[in-house]
């Protein structure tokens, strides 16, 4: 078929199932189990999805940008790694199983089946056969041997923790899952809970989780920033304060409270001890007193985040006890059990310094508390410094300190330790924010965890030879709580040391665990063990990793633990899993509302001049925000919609070209039809060129044209400029470049009889087919076999190199000035002789008629900038 027999238009619906047909049948995404010698390697892994039974635009734009990466690397001779696969347990399949009466794995499996098929629809360019599933037992058995592993290697324990417990889905949360005081899912208020769990011990690995972040230089600082923030070391001190008065049946550990402070030099600003409410002092005052049981159950509906305590009204309760302070023994001061201090943050317990924290500050001044003044700001005078102008929680000199006074903080913090260390009553020490990661969730659908309790050998982990411990399919789900508990056989299993009759642990794992490592499992996702050296050891770290800044607390550095936790126990031999990181910005798009403020879908809208119409009733629609899709506001774009109305590279150029890839953007209608314009023109053009210039070689004895040579460098540097774009994450100027050498393409034809324009023609369109191909694969494939109905596929072939003798600049423009104010511009050769260039530019029509009758007083050439003429008057 020649050029002139193809279609005259781009026909996607049949153009994009022939390509994926023939890049499948000729595995060309394959990739050996381990990466081959004469290669380098890259993976490249976006974050996997939960199978909610459909896209949206937010995964589109993630795994194009993804795809983008793995076929430029490709093309540059990497071996690339690219793999998928489904996040899967969760309470969203339980929740479908109450409500629909189906059973959660074949809701699950359903949803992952109708999500396969629209990444498939799009392209990209997947290694499916190592596709996993969190949810198969494949998968999760080898998970639980990963925890035997660890409980064995003392990175596992079990104890008894107060933990956020929801009371709608009857589980534990994390404290990151609880946001401004509910559960991330349900949105139920969170109360606390004493359970025994199953904790990983994370903050056995702080001080490597904050070092490792220094090796970690492509990752986005803001992340890096908001982990070190989290994993929170800080220096300070730990002192006991003793009870002034403590009564008679308090035993003698309670006769004083330890407190952890990183602003030792503050202590004479002391104006109350504030106890968390799960403190055992607190306890023991509650025995005694009914007032402060119902506070501290009040406090304990609160839950344990510490976002939820930060944001809550700072409430308290006088204890009526009081406490003697380690520099000023004749002076006591009141203990209050408080709302905002937690139990798992240094010991418990603080002694609060109004004039230097803010929140100790607003307790102080709602319940009428000293505020003691014992830091002052630098410029600051003493005498003009009062508690009214609120706290000051910078750096300056103590003031009413005794023995510190006059000393900065710094030099205070040393002294008020020593001094503490000298009296026995306290130490230097470093204290971490980071908590422990209690792992067990009281829920059906999630990865089993591997232990049998038995009354007379206590928690015994289940033997490898009986891995996978496997739900049971046979669960309903009519009433509240963990089915597995309500399971008649299930759990009841005989002690693997001592063969009495014994249960199963029924709790499940927190499903991040299951996305812990899965990028680990990707390097042999078939194996019978959890890694396979060689292959996990070849393809990690993953060079590019790729997903939302919502992650980049919880799940990055649980997949950073579990990496180190993996190398300890002989799995990997890599300390961080990620070694490149970019974080992609969501897509938005207005929300609408009827007139019963009922949220509508954007396919329901008519937009016009005017306003925004029902598309069926014809009354007008509220037009509100753009802001993040979601199912809740309906403000979604289903891709599978977009496919069928555009095709798969309309809506993956469109994502890629809207903005920066980092930054939010805004999914419009325009915008999508745009981009479809630009792709049936590009095809266009090249069909043109297919059919019009037959010729590939130069053929040029004189002088090259000077149009011939305008293209073909635009097409060089088109080529240098894009490869720079990909290398630096910069999608978007990747696009624009190539929207520029299509118009230059165009313009061509205007100039297609000039000695070497066919050559400079077809070498422009075979550079775009693959220039375009990382982000409109179908069309880049159909475009060059356009131009080359034989060869190879653009999938297949070396990424393009620039001629350096083309990408040398020829000419610069610079701009001509008339006292400072730009008046035109001339074209110049790079350094050209000054007197030459002040020639040209004067002769410029427009200064030039500006000039007339005037003196020029000096002539200015910035040489390769600007030529700048003064005059008189």
């Amino acid at each position: 078929m020649t050029a002139h027999d193809t279609p005259a238009t781009y026909d996607f619906h049949a153009v994009e199932p022939r390509w994926q047909a023939r890049w499948e049948s000729d595995g060309v995404f394959a990739v050996p189990d381990t990466p081959p010698a004469d290669k380098p390697k890259y993976y490249v892994l976006e974050m996997f999805p939960y199978p909610s039974g459909q896209l949206h635009m937010g995964h589109v734009r993630n795994y194009a940008l993804g795809d983008v990466v793995a076929r430029y690397k490709r093309a540059r001779g990497y071996a690339v790694l690219h793999p998928m696969g489904w996040d899967a347990f969760g309470l969203p399949a339980e929740n479908a199983a109450r409500e629909r009466g189906v059973h959660p794995r074949q809701w699950t499996l359903d949803n992952i089946a109708a999500m396969r098929g629209t990444l498939q629809r799009l392209g990209f360019s997947l290694n499916w056969d190592r596709e996993i599933a969190t949810c198969l037992p494949e998968y999760y058995g080898k998970q639980q041997k990963l925890f035997l592993d660890f409980l064995a290697a003392g990175l596992v324990d079990r104890r008894e923790s107060w933990v956020n417990w929801d009371p709608v889905d009857e589980t534990v949360l994390a404290n990151e899952q609880v946001i401004d005081g509910k559960g991330w899912r349900s949105g139920a208020p969170i109360e606390k809970k004493q359970l025994s769990q199953w904790f990983m011990r994370i903050t056995k690995f702080a001080p490597d989780l904050l070092a490792g972040l220094n090796s970690l230089d492509r990752w986005p600082e803001r992340v890096r920033l908001m982990q070190e923030r989290w994993i929170g070391r800080s220096e300070g001190a730990r002192l006991r304060f003793s009870l002034a008065q403590p009564p008679a049946d308090f035993d003698e550990n309670l006769d004083s409270v330890e407190v952890f402070t990183t602003r030792p030099e503050t202590l004479f600003g002391m104006s109350f001890l504030a106890l968390a409410p799960d403190h055992p002092l607190a306890a023991k005052v509650a025995e005694r007193n009914p007032a402060a049981a119902d506070f501290i159950a009040e406090c304990r509906r609160l839950g344990t985040s510490v976002e939820a305590v930060e944001k809550a009204e700072k409430r308290g309760f006088d204890t009526g006890l009081r406490v003697r302070h380690p520099f000023l023994p004749d002076q006591s001061f009141p203990v209050w059990i408080a709302n905002f201090v937690l139990m798992d943050y240094g010991a418990g317990a603080l002694f609060g310094c109004p004039c230097g924290d803010q929140r100790d500050y607003d307790f102080a001044r709602k319940y009428d508390l000293a505020i003691p003044l014992v830091v002052l700001p630098p410029g600051e005078n003493a005498s003009d410094w009062t508690a009214d102008k609120g706290p000051w929680t910078g750096e300056g000199s103590l003031i009413n300190s005794g023995f510190l006074d006059g000393l900065s903080c710094e030099a205070g913090r040393t002294e008020a330790i020593a001094r503490l260390e000298g009296l026995g009553v306290g130490t230097g020490v470093v204290n971490w924010r980071l908590r422990d990661w209690g792992v067990s969730r009281q829920r059906y659908w999630g990865c089993p965890i591997p232990v049998i309790h038995c009354a007379d050998c206590g928690p015994v982990p289940v033997p490898d030879e009986q891995l996978p411990v496997v739900l049971p399919e046979d669960v309903t789900f009519d009433r509240p709580g963990n089915p597995l508990d309500h399971h008649p056989t299930w759990k009841h299993v005989a002690c693997p040391k001592c063969g009495k009759p014994a249960t199963r642990e029924t709790d499940t794992f927190d499903t991040f665990v299951d996305s812990s490592w899965y990028f680990a499992r990707f390097t042999a996702p078939h194996a019978a063990t959890p890694t396979v050296r060689p292959a996990a050891d070849g393809w990690l770290a993953v060079d590019q990793y790729i997903g939302g800044i919502e992650h980049a607390i919880l799940h990055l550095l649980y997949a950073r633990f579990f990496t180190r936790a993996m190398r300890e126990t002989g799995h990997l031999d890599v300390s961080e899993p990620f070694a490149g990181l970019f974080t992609q910005g969501m897509v938005n798009h207005e929300s609408y509302r009827d007139a019963k403020g009922g949220w509508l879908y954007p396919e329901e809208v008519r937009r016009t001049g005017s306003g925004a119409f029902h598309a069926e009733t014809g009354e007008e629609v509220t037009v509100g925000r753009v802001e993040k899709m979601s199912k809740s506001k309906r403000n979604t774009v289903a891709p599978v919609s977009i496919i069928e109305r555009f095709g798969a590279d309309t809506a993956r150029w469109f994502v890629l070209s809207d903005s920066p890839p980092e930054r939010d953007m805004e999914w419009t209608e325009a915008g999508v039809a745009g981009a479809a314009r630009f792709v049936q023109r590009l095809y266009r053009i090249v069909r043109t060129v297919a059919a019009e210039c037959p010729t590939d070689t130069l053929e040029q004895t004189g002088d090259i044209p000077a149009a011939v040579d305008a293209l073909r460098r635009a097409t060089h540097r088109t080529i240098a400029a894009v490869t720079e774009a990909l290398e630096a994450f910069t999608v978007n100027v990747a696009v624009a470049r190539l929207h520029e050498l299509t118009s230059a393409l165009a313009e061509a034809e205007r100039a297609d009889d000039e000695p070497g324009m066919a050559f400079a023609r077809r070498e422009a369109a075979r550079t775009l087919a693959l220039l375009c191909a990382p982000m409109t694969p179908h069309l880049g494939e159909e475009l060059l076999s356009l131009l080359e109905p034989s060869g190879a596929l653009a999938a297949q072939r070396p990424w393009p190199t620039p001629e350096p003798a083309l990408l040398a600049v020829t000419q610069i423009k610079l701009a001509v000035q008339i006292m400072g104010k730009l008046r035109g511009t001339i074209d110049a050769e790079p350094d050209e002789d000054g007197a030459a260039v002040l020639a040209r530019a004067e002769a410029e029509p427009n200064v030039a008629r500006l000039l007339e009758g005037k003196k020029i007083v000096k002539r200015i050439h910035v040489p390769n900038r600007i030529v700048n003429f003064v005059v008189a008057g």
